[in-house]
């Protein structure tokens, strides 16, 4: 059955990957958009912040996914601080007063949320069980607290709105590895192929992931399975060590060699990338409680197997 699918803030790297998906199922794809663009599908202009005509997309729609927010890839001034966190707050709260309104809302909206809302951690893995919430954490960042803020202010806000006819998921998703120009993996593969791709400070913090492909059939899974709601970690089962990450990528790539980066030559290239070394050196140690226990098989479950796919995929498009 063709389905009505509405993503809110689609045109970045994650909703590009469901956007395709969508469409190769021949879903009737609207994506909500600050600015007009051409596109093989319809995009539908918002402010992301308060109602308009675009409220009309939802009202009748079967899926309902919000991703918009602006990228915490910057520096974390005040500025720019304010700015993360109510574009996250604002577009949700927007959603939901949509959704609310509808005189026939969606049967499920799926909210973006991040796996970073979890502690900073090596001893054991983050589920939605027993994973400890990040925040209390001694000895971090104040930019790490941030991030945590940021979390925690989304998905505050998604149930601060009652859908009481829709059914809500907190999209807790680690770092989703797709071989598109611009994504997590083209940076990370693009030091390795300069000779650059080697362990980051002491190598030992952990990094969760989830390949492209089972990132959709998550996103699949949920939208089908009415029993699941609240928070659920989208990645794969199994995170590793950022020095056995790159050395996995390295051996997929081909690449006998990459040089460590320092925890100081992280920190001088951040700054001089306007960015912040927590997307490196927080230890994301999560895994997918809920999923895997609801029966769902990741194709892509370890990552050496993801990462010869993804370079695979990265050569094929030129």
């Amino acid at each position: 059955m063709r389905r009505k699918i509405v993503i809110a803030g689609g045109s970045g790297q994650v909703g590009s990957v469901l956007v395709r998906a969508f469409r190769e199922a021949r879903d009737d794809v609207v994506v909500l958009s600050r600015t007009a663009r051409d596109a093989l599908w319809r995009v539908v202009v918002w402010d992301a912040e308060t109602l308009g005509d675009w409220a009309a997309e939802v009202d009748g729609a079967d899926v309902v996914i919000s991703l918009a927010g602006r990228s915490v890839n910057c520096r974390y001034t005040p500025a720019n601080r304010q700015a993360i966190i109510d574009s996250r707050v604002n577009s949700t709260r927007a959603v939901g007063e949509a959704i609310a309104r509808a005189t026939r809302p969606p049967p499920v909206w799926l909210q973006a949320s991040t796996a970073t809302i979890y502690a900073h951690r090596y001893d054991a893995p983050n589920d939605e069980a027993k994973g400890i919430l990040g925040g209390a954490e001694q000895d971090t960042p104040d930019t790490w607290r941030f991030s945590i803020e940021v979390a925690t202010a989304w998905e505050r806000a998604l149930d601060g709105v009652a859908t009481p006819r829709t059914r809500k998921v907190k999209l807790r998703s680690a770092i989703l590895m797709s071989p598109d120009r611009g994504g997590a993996f083209d940076i990370l593969l693009r030091l390795v192929r300069f000779g650059l791709g080697g362990r980051a400070a002491e190598g030992g913090q952990f990094v969760s992931w989830i390949h492209d492909v089972d990132f959709v059939r998550a996103i699949e899974w949920l939208i089908e399975h009415d029993e699941i709601d609240g928070a659920v970690n989208v990645a794969a089962p199994n995170p590793l060590p950022n020095a056995e990450f790159m050395r996995a990528l390295r051996e997929a790539w081909g690449v006998p060699f990459g040089l460590p980066a320092a925890k100081w030559m992280l920190e001088v290239g951040a700054f001089l990338l306007r960015t912040e070394t927590e997307l490196i050196l927080k230890s994301r140690r999560v895994t997918p409680g809920r999923l895997t226990q609801a029966g769902l098989e990741f194709l892509y479950p370890a990552w050496p197997a993801a990462a010869r796919d993804l370079c695979r995929r990265w050569r094929g498009r030129g």
